[in-house]
């Protein structure tokens, strides 16, 4: 069995290079890159993060009110409006969309989703 492994493991290896060639996974770095590099949104996440976190404990609670939520999602809507954020947003859903075609492409001969479902034990 070890012996089947290695191939397969290697293929892995060369399917992870070509994803990382493609256009989608450098405009998704570049993108990432640019986000973590820009102060401004740097602290748009963190307002959002507490914002976040506050509310989250507010629900937990039972305190947290219909404001609370607005004021979450407000922050997340000014986060996303960010062009250099909004850059970033679009990067990751062109490289979600390449993934999902590679998922697909290994998932067909398989019968099976392979990036959903290969794992689970107790699945119909």
């Amino acid at each position: 069995m070890s012996v089947e492994v290695a191939p397969l493991e290697e293929c892995g290896r060369e399917l992870g290079e070509q994803i990382a060639q493609t256009a989608e996974y450098e405009r998704f770095e570049e993108a990432r890159e640019a986000v973590q590099r820009d102060t401004a949104v740097q602290a748009k996440i963190d307002e959002f993060e507490q914002l976040r976190a506050e509310f989250m404990q507010a629900r937990q609670t039972g305190d947290a009110t219909q404001s609370d939520l607005h004021r979450v999602q407000n922050a997340q809507e000014a986060l996303h409006s960010m062009p250099v954020m909004r850059e970033f947003l679009d990067a990751q859903d062109a490289l979600s969309e390449t993934l999902e075609a590679v998922n697909e492409a290994i998932s067909v001969p398989l019968a099976v989703d392979f990036g959903g479902e290969a794992g689970g034990c107790c699945q119909d």
